[in-house]
């Protein structure tokens, strides 16, 4: 298929190669391959992009990233330097790139502020922020963005028209000490990321925030960490077990309701033939986005994967471009307009 759009891509800083390269460390058999893949944009990047039928791609900042820094200015200008770094790369191309924003969550203020920038300055397509923010003197303390102090940030993403996609983090501090240590093949894919952002997510339901911001649109990857196959079990107990033990009165929904009208998977980094008709199942595919998570995942296992497998015409236009082109509002890009077959 041409013209496919992906949306979880990551980039890193130039000047921070040797901490990219340190923290590849934990997770790439190949350090330098993978410090290369994530600090490139015009040639390896576009030579996949070219090879495997990519005709736009997304671009955000590399985990942790801002959200692993406990100080408020320190990280408020690393995500300036950031924004303005990857909108200048980009110039030009914007026939294949896009940009999310890189948010400081260390105040709903400041990064309602810095996504306005970025949106109206930018053109950027909205903002990619990993699930808690590092916070506290000693780096201990976690924000979530589920409490009402955040709706001023939720408002302004509405008031933009532009997605949010709740990317996870490496559990730090406490929490490793306390729940990981001991257990390091179990952070990242295999389970701790789909923990994260499956208590923000959940959170955000529960807490009313949707309820709050009816528009908000979240994006979550990997196949929706987890949650889609349990849908019917967190439905069942928040609907007819807890509401009548009076949890979240404010909650007008059911959990399936928010997750088709608020909620959208992507592929990336979950290339699961039965696990992609399940989420069409319950999800339907008018809320699947196809991605690939480069460079953590490759270009060639996730475009083969998807032209490969057996959908219809119709969905697997859908989440291979029509999907994207319609949340985030894309003009003509390369093969935007493509047949399935050529």
């Amino acid at each position: 298929m041409f013209g496919k759009v992906i949306l979880e891509e990551a980039f890193a800083l130039p000047r921070m190669k040797k901490e990219t390269e340190a923290w590849a460390g934990l997770f790439a058999i190949d350090g330098k391959k993978h410090a290369h893949e994530v600090n490139d944009i015009d040639e390896t990047r576009m030579a996949y992009m070219d090879k495997y039928g990519v005709g736009y791609q997304i671009l955000s900042y590399t985990a942790p990233g801002v959200q692993d820094i406990r100080d408020p200015k320190e990280a408020q200008a690393l995500a300036r330097e950031i924004n303005d770094y990857i909108a200048n790369q980009v110039k030009g191309k914007e026939d294949r790139y896009g940009c999310f924003a890189t948010l400081s969550m260390h105040d709903p203020q400041e990064a309602a502020a810095e996504l306005e920038r970025c949106v109206k300055d930018y053109s950027f397509k909205g903002a990619l922020v990993n699930d808690t923010q590092r916070s506290g003197a000693d780096g201990e303390g976690m924000i979530f963005y589920d409490t009402p102090e955040w709706d001023v940030f939720w408002q302004t993403c509405t008031k933009l028209d532009v997605p949010f996609y709740l990317h996870p983090r490496n559990p730090t501090g406490a929490i490793f000490e306390k729940l990981w240590k001991g257990r390091d093949a179990l952070i990242g894919p295999p389970l701790s990321f789909a923990q994260g952002v499956g208590l923000s997510t959940l959170g955000m339901i529960t807490n009313g925030v949707f309820d709050r911001n009816p528009k908000l649109q979240l994006i979550i990857g990997h196949l929706g960490e987890h949650m889609p196959p349990d849908l019917w079990r967190i439905d069942h107990w928040l609907e007819d077990i807890k509401k009548p033990l009076g949890y979240a009165p404010q909650c007008k929904k059911g959990v399936r309701e928010y997750f088709s009208e608020n909620i959208w998977i992507t592929t990336s980094g979950n290339f699961s033939g039965p696990l992609l008709q399940l989420c069409m199942t319950e999800m339907s595919a008018d809320r699947i986005l196809f991605s690939v998570d480069y460079p953590f995942e490759n270009f060639h296992d996730a475009c083969t994967w998807f032209d490969g497998v057996e959908l219809n015409l119709r969905d697997k236009l859908k989440i291979g471009r029509e999907n994207a082109k319609k949340l985030f509002k894309l003009g003509q890009y390369k093969d935007s307009e493509a047949p399935l077959a050529r």
